[in-house]
């Protein structure tokens, strides 16, 4: 049925993203995705239409009722990114003689800050360990709560992804060096720097995995308690949310892995640190996307400003 839908070109370029590209299984999947979508759409509402007859029309209709349907502008604005890279390729390849896309505008996105953990509230969090809620203590005395509290440590002293987590190998781990290597999207490569302290921590955890694990995954670092295995994403996803909730962030309304890496990236710049490493660190492609943290700590200079200040 979608050999039926889709044009020959479509399985040409997700091999060049795939292989030549080397996009991420799900940045892959989310494309493959939207033709689908786009092409299944094409052909229900105008039956057989060429490639070089797909005007700019039939994109803004399909993304109109997109909209309508209440998907949010950040995700139609990907499907407006999939279909420029999509048409851009076939125009390369001589599929098409002009994208339709020149006269598509993608819709505007509203700025929202990312949310963050204050610092007196992630020093409360750290320093309440064996806070305990009705399901018991918070991180356990066994491998289980050893494996929770490095998914904690881990997001927050190195402000990786959640995918770079789940995807950390035992390799990856320089104790020496007090340095692990992460590979982030496009697998490119960075290093980002750790303190004795969770060096030890790390060291621990692995003694504690071969201790008391039978079998388990040799190669990546944390690993499910119960099976052994490689963590997938909503496991760690539960874990953090089940953390900060206990401890009663307010300050926050998303609780999330990636909310750890927003506190990693704001604690930093409220310190001082320059916007380069912020952004080798997190491993952003552009300072751009790393200047929204920038926000963060101008507020705290104003709050400073009005405190200090005569005039304020």
């Amino acid at each position: 049925m979608l050999s039926e839908v889709l044009p020959p070109v479509v399985d040409r370029f997700l091999a060049y993203i795939q292989l030549e590209k080397r996009y991420s299984a799900h940045t892959f999947a989310a494309y493959q995705q939207d033709l689908i979508q786009f092409f299944t759409f094409l052909r229900s509402q105008y039956g057989d239409v060429s490639l070089s007859g797909i005007s700019h029309s039939h994109v803004r209709t399909w993304l109109a009722g997109l909209m309508e349907q209440g998907m949010i502008a950040k995700t139609v604005n990907r499907k407006v990114s999939t279909l420029k890279s999509f048409f851009k390729f076939a125009l390369r390849q001589g599929d098409i003689t002009q994208t339709p896309m020149t006269k598509v505008t993608a819709p505007k996105v509203g700025s929202r800050l990312p949310g963050f953990i204050d610092e007196k509230g992630m020093q409360a969090v750290e320093d309440n360990r064996s806070l305990r809620t009705k399901g018991g203590l918070i991180f356990s005395d066994d491998l289980k709560g050893f494996t929770h509290r490095m998914i904690f440590e881990l997001l927050y002293h190195t402000g990786i992804r959640l995918s770079e987590l789940i995807h950390l190998k035992e390799s990856y781990i320089d104790i020496g060096r007090l340095s692990i290597k992460v590979l982030g999207k496009g697998n490119k490569e960075r290093i980002i720097p750790i303190s004795s302290l969770l060096a030890n921590q790390i060291k621990e955890y692995r003694e504690s995995k071969r201790r008391e694990l039978a079998e388990f995954d040799m190669e990546v670092l944390l690993v499910n308690p119960e099976s052994g295995r490689k963590l997938y994403p909503k496991y760690v996803y539960n874990v953090v949310r089940h953390y900060l909730s206990a401890h009663q962030i307010t300050t926050i309304s998303q609780k999330s892995p990636h909310t750890l890496r927003h506190t990693f990236a704001t604690h930093l710049m409220n310190n001082g640190a320059d916007l380069n490493a912020v952004k080798e660190l997190l491993g952003h492609a552009s300072l751009a996307s790393t200047q929204v943290y920038t926000h963060n700590s101008i507020e705290k200079l104003k709050e400073a400003y009005k405190k200090a200040h005569p005039k304020g």
